[in-house]
């Protein structure tokens, strides 16, 4: 019977043509804490400029495997590889013009992790023109890094970051220049003032304000944040708990989905599911059950019924 503690490990890394793919997965597999006593598979879905050296693959016991066209990507073709070289653990460098949609793996092989590598001087290009294709590619991914920022200025990375965050507020996010990694974190860069009692967070600010809190939950703690929400009250949410916040949109209708805190009021029997409501509630940082940890915890101060804002949904990708 099949256990699914036998399942291989995957590890798999997208993006779109120069993206540093083949330097990251080179980079990686020659690093002492990544050397495994078993045969690593590495498949790789398109040549770059960058080739990986028969010393690395040899020294590292790492097999290269070519799949050139999606409708190869089978599962039957990906078992063959397996039945062929046994190996301990599976790399995959996927090509940025497939489906990601199109991934799938076989029944034995667990997904382990997922990154995605971005060209910082070509993201704006494929953000504009390829936007589904590339949402697809960030959606899971736990890391994404920028790469080659060295020419783009903070205030386009940071407008990067915020289109990023809006797809997948979960990701690690990294960007990097010739110099190493730069710090994007600066509540300068924030386009309300965190120094205002309450802070005011209406249309796009509060999807700023959502993503910026996701990532750096302890620069709200103790504040006041207003804004007006639309009421989800999840089922199996605790009593005493509701969840105001807004629809977002990144690239398409089908790319919508709802970004909220859990906030405590006493009141939530009177509120009723998707009515608008003005917000002014206290932010903390605490242990919530719906988060599986810790996370930021909304308590509200006031909540008043109020009519839908001109624009319900904000728009990431306008």
């Amino acid at each position: 019977m099949f256990n699914r503690q036998d399942q291989k490990p995957v590890y798999v890394i997208n993006g779109f043509l120069d993206a540093g793919k083949t330097s990251f997965f080179s980079y990686t597999i020659g690093q002492p804490y990544f050397r495994t006593d078993g045969t690593t598979l590495l498949i790789r879905c398109e040549e770059g400029e960058i080739e990986y050296t028969d010393k690395l693959l040899t020294s590292t016991r790492t097999v290269l495997e070519t799949i050139e066209n999606p409708e190869d990507f089978t599962t039957s073709a990906l078992m063959a590889l397996e039945t062929k070289h046994d190996p301990e653990r599976i790399l995959i460098e996927w090509n940025g013009m497939w489906d990601f949609r199109e991934f799938k793996l076989p029944r034995k092989w667990k997904l382990e992790q997922q990154i995605t590598a971005i060209n910082a001087s070509t993201f704006a290009m494929y953000f504009t023109n390829m936007r589904s294709l590339l949402a697809e590619q960030l959606r899971n991914s736990e890391l994404i890094m920028f790469n080659r920022c060295d020419d783009i200025d903070e205030k386009t990375l940071i407008s990067y970051k915020r289109n990023i965050k809006a797809i997948n507020p979960q990701a690690e996010l990294i960007f990097e220049n010739a110099a190493g990694e730069i710090d994007m974190t600066t509540e300068e860069d924030l386009p309300f003032d965190i120094s205002k009692e309450p802070i005011e967070l209406e249309g796009m600010n509060y999807g700023i304000w959502y993503i910026d809190a996701m990532e750096h939950p302890d620069r709200y703690k103790g504040k006041k944040v207003a804004f007006t929400a639309m009421v989800m009250r999840p089922g199996g949410f605790p009593a005493g708990y509701f969840v105001p916040g807004r629809m977002a949109m990144t690239c398409c209708a089908q790319d919508m989905q709802f970004l909220g805190f859990g906030c405590a009021y006493d009141k939530t029997a009177d509120l009723k599911e998707k009515e608008w409501v003005r917000v002014e509630a206290k932010a903390n940082t605490e242990a919530f059950a719906p988060y599986g940890g810790e996370g930021l915890v909304l308590h509200a101060v006031r909540v008043e019924k109020t009519q839908q804002p001109k624009d319900p949904v904000i728009n990431f990708g306008a």
